[in-house]
């Protein structure tokens, strides 16, 4: 049996009170963190350093009360591992050479896919070496649809146009794409675990602009396969997903995908996901991230209302989405004070 509260959660123990933690809660909102990313040149040489990215994700377990820290990373690491030119442009984001669409594996392979991120494995070492006893270390990657999106659309997109329409259009080269992500992706996570990492989080941020059919064949299925893969390496290691934006479809990726926990977007209503999903797995979210942002009496009636809602079963507290840059730290500490003393 383990100590850390956060494990426990995750494995269907329910909590007199949810353990906590946020998405993004290493970031720009801090000050401290601000002060560490300029002493890199780039973003990815930052994700890429360890000492720079274990002190980041140290950073807000000096503030606050959290019980779990998260690799301190990014998604694009992985086109980045497998080929692809990836960059960030201050004030403009990440920036990729778009895949060709007639051939999307030119240039890409596993090869050197390893040795390239090693520095991540390093990070997760490190932090697994630094933590508190009582705070889990979670892995993460992004989900293969989410990668694939910035792959083929050269960074972020308004619509998604782009890629949805290749998907419909080419399907056979898509799913290339696809089933190289779902090899790199579980073969990614398992390393992290291999270097410490306890629990891991999928992030499919874009599930929501696909439709019913294609979530199922770009969303689900790819987390079912790779969720098989990391737990035949790993059985006992926990997986979350996080398919924002699936709606109704939740239940389904619940179902079908072998989770062990989901995280929750803010548009998913509390009565809902507690009826319908909280009986089949362990519930994390969905605080949203810009209430936390405006603080106040609202934000406090939010945290309460949410802790009661999930109050019956398996939750941990956490956000519908990241934290944003502009969020004061003491909103954060204001609502993990209020979750720790909830009830």
């Amino acid at each position: 049996m383990t100590e850390k509260k956060f494990l426990q959660v995750l494995g269907g123990a329910r909590a007199e009170t949810p353990p906590i933690w946020m998405m993004r809660q290493a970031g720009r909102y801090l000050p401290e963190y601000r002060e560490l990313r300029r002493r890199a040149e780039s973003f990815l040489e930052f994700c890429y350093t360890p000492a720079m990215a274990v002190e980041a994700a140290l950073q807000p377990l000096r503030r606050y009360d959290f019980d779990a820290a998260i690799l301190f990373s990014d998604i694009l690491v992985v086109p980045d591992a497998l080929g692809q030119r990836v960059w960030f442009e201050a004030g403009a984001g990440p920036k990729l050479e778009p895949v060709e669409k007639s051939d999307p594996l030119a240039g890409l392979g596993m090869d050197n896919f390893h040795d390239h991120l090693a520095g991540v494995y390093e990070t997760v070492s490190q932090l697994d070496a630094k933590l508190p006893s009582d705070v889990a270390l979670i892995g993460f990657a992004g989900a293969p649809w989410t990668v694939a999106t910035y792959m083929a659309e050269g960074g972020s997109s308004r619509d998604y146009a782009d890629v949805r329409g290749w998907a419909y259009h080419d399907p056979e080269k898509f799913r290339a794409l696809i089933d190289l992500l779902v090899e790199a992706t579980a073969a990614y996570l398992v390393r992290q675990v291999d270097a410490g990492a306890e629990a891991l989080q999928l992030f499919d941020s874009w599930a929501g602009v696909l439709s019913e059919a294609q979530i199922r064949r770009w969303s689900v299925d790819p987390a079912k396969r790779i969720v098989a893969a990391v737990k035949a390496a790993h059985p006992h290691v926990p997986v979350i997903g996080f398919p924002r934006g699936a709606g109704a479809l939740y239940a389904d990726y619940v179902r079908e995908t072998g989770i062990d926990a989901v995280s929750l977007d803010v548009a998913v209503p509390l009565g809902w996901a507690a009826a319908h999903l909280q009986s089949q797995t362990v519930i994390q979210g969905n605080l949203d991230n810009l209430l936390l942002a405006a603080g106040g009496a609202a934000l406090d009636e939010e945290v309460g209302r949410i802790v009661e809602a999930f109050a019956g079963g398996p939750h941990i507290f956490n956000l519908g989405h990241g934290i944003i840059p502009a969020t004061p730290p003491e909103h954060v500490g204001r609502v993990v004070d209020l979750v720790k003393n909830a009830g």
